[in-house]
C-alpha cells in the first residue's frame, strides 16, 4: 500500500464532542490527549540553550556522551547492567521509530507484524505502510508462524497493562522460536502506580531475568516525552541487540534520521537527573488520586491502569455514548475504538491536563452517575 491508502487521522471524529464539552459553564476539561502540559525542567532547557551552536551535522549514532548516558540510565533505572554503547541508538521521538521499524527492518508483503490487541494505532500503521499483515494478539501462544516483528507495550497505552518478568521471558522464548524481532515499547516505564509497580521498577525486555543471557533479537524503546516533558523535543532512543541496532543505524544514516545536536545534549542531561522525574511523577500521582475515585462515583469501572499516564474506564456501554455523556459535564476523553476492536466500550482519560482542571473534572464527576 502507499501512504495515500491510510485512513484519515481518527481524531477528527472527536471534534463534535469537544465542541459540546466546551459549552459547559465551567469550560472544557480536555483529558483526551497524552501531551505534556507541565514545563520542561529548567536543567534541561538550560542544557538545550547551551548547545545551540550546532553548526555541523549531528551524529545519527548519537554523541558519545548521550550513548553513555543511555547505558547508565538503563543500569540505574531499569536494572539492565550489561549494555554497551553499541547497543543503543537515539531516535527522533519514539513514534517515528514505531512507525518506521518495519521499513527499517526490510519487511514487506509476505511478513506478519504482531501488535497488542488494545494499542495505539501506529503499530498497525507501520505494518501497513510496507504491505505487511498486522495481527493483534497478546498471548505469545497466538503469535503465528511467519511473524517477523512483534510489538509489546509495557506499560500499555491506553490500558496500562504491564508485563511481569515471567510474562516477558515467555514472550522472548516464543519470539525466538519464530525467528522474530521482539520490540518492547516502554515509554511509560517510570509511571508505575499499583501492585508491585508501586514499589519496584517496571521490568524491561532487556532485564537479565528476561533475556536468557542474550539480547539477540530484542529491542527496548523509550521516550523522554513523559518522564521529562520533552514531547516537543522529539527525544527518544532504542536499545538492545547490537546486530539489529547496527542495521537500524545504517538505514537511518541513509535516510538522514538524526536527532538535532542540541536535543542530544539535552537528552544526556535529562537522563542523568532523577530529581525532575520524581517530581513529575508526583504531579501525575496527585491528578490520578483525584480523578480515579471520581470516575468510579460517576459509574465507571477502571480496568488495568496499574501503570502509565491514563485511566482506562468503562461504563459497560458503547464508548461513543460515554464520550457524549462525559461531554455533557464538559469533559473530553479519548474514545476506545481508536485503540482496537476490543475497546468498543472504553474511554481513555489522560493525566496531562493542569492539576486544577483535573480537579475540576473530578468535582463534576463526583456529583454522581452520568
Amino acid at each position: 500500500m502507499s501512504v495515500r491508502d491510510l485512513a484519515d487521522y481518527p481524531w477528527d471524529a472527536v471534534v463534535p464532542f469537544r465542541e459540546r464539552a466546551a459549552q459547559h459553564p465551567g469550560g472544557l476539561v480536555d483529558l483526551s490527549v497524552g501531551s505534556p502540559v507541565d514545563p520542561t525542567p529548567e536543567i534541561i532547557r538550560r542544557a538545550l540553550a547551551d548547545a545551540t551552536d550546532a553548526h555541523a551535522y549531528p551524529q545519527t549514532l548519537g554523541t558519545p556522551r548521550l550513548r553513555e548516558a543511555i547505558v547508565e540510565w538503563y543500569a540505574r533505572r531499569r536494572g539492565v547492567t550489561d549494555l554497551r554503547v553499541d547497543n543503543v541508538l537515539p531516535t527522533i521521538g519514539s513514534k517515528e521509530l514505531v512507525a518506521l521499524l518495519p521499513t527499517l527492518l526490510g519487511l514487506g508483503p509476505d511478513d506478519i507484524v504482531v501488535h497488542p490487541r488494545v494499542a495505539y494505532p501506529t503499530y498497525e500503521v507501520g505494518a501497513r505502510v510496507v504491505g505487511a499483515t498486522p495481527v493483534p494478539a497478546d498471548d505469545p501462544a497466538e503469535w503465528p508462524q511467519g511473524t517477523k516483528l512483534i510489538w509489546i507495550n509495557s506499560p500499555g497505552n491506553p490500558d496500562g497493562r504491564t508485563w511481569t518478568v515471567e510474562e516477558l521471558a515467555t514472550a522472548v522464548r516464543r519470539a525466538r522460536e519464530l525467528g522474530a524481532v521482539l520490540a518492547s515499547d516502554e515509554c511509560y516505564a517510570e509511571l508505575g502506580w499499583d501492585g508491585p509497580w508501586a514499589e519496584q521498577p517496571v521490568p524491561s525486555i532487556l532485564d537479565p531475568r528476561v533475556t536468557g543471557g542474550t539480547r539477540e533479537g530484542l529491542l527496548s524503546v523509550y521516550s523522554l516525552s513523559k518522564q521529562s516533558n520533552l514531547a516537543g523535543y522529539r527525544a527518544a532512543f532504542v536499545a538492545g541487540c547490537a546486530r539489529v541496532i547496527a542495521e537500524l543505524l545504517t538505514a537511518r544514516k541513509h535516510l538522514g534520521l538524526m536527532p538535532p545536536a542540541p536535543v542530544q545534549h539535552a537528552m544526556a542531561v535529562a537522563l542523568g537527573d532523577d530529581e525532575h522525574v520524581a517530581a513529575q511523577k508526583e504531579l501525575y500521582r496527585t491528578r490520578r488520586t483525584a480523578l480515579r475515585p471520581a470516575l468510579e462515583i460517576a459509574g465507571f469501572r477502571i480496568d488495568g491502569s496499574e501503570a502509565g499516564l491514563y485511566l482506562w474506564a468503562t461504563e459497560g456501554r458503547d464508548a461513543w455514548e460515554s464520550m457524549g455523556r462525559l461531554a455533557e459535564r464538559g469533559i473530553l476523553a479519548g474514545p476506545g475504538p481508536f485503540y482496537g476492536a476490543d475497546s468498543a466500550q472504553h474511554v481513555r482519560l489522560a493525566l496531562t491536563a493542569p492539576t486544577e482542571r483535573v480537579q475540576e473534572a473530578a468535582r463534576r464527576l463526583s456529583a454522581g452517575p452520568l
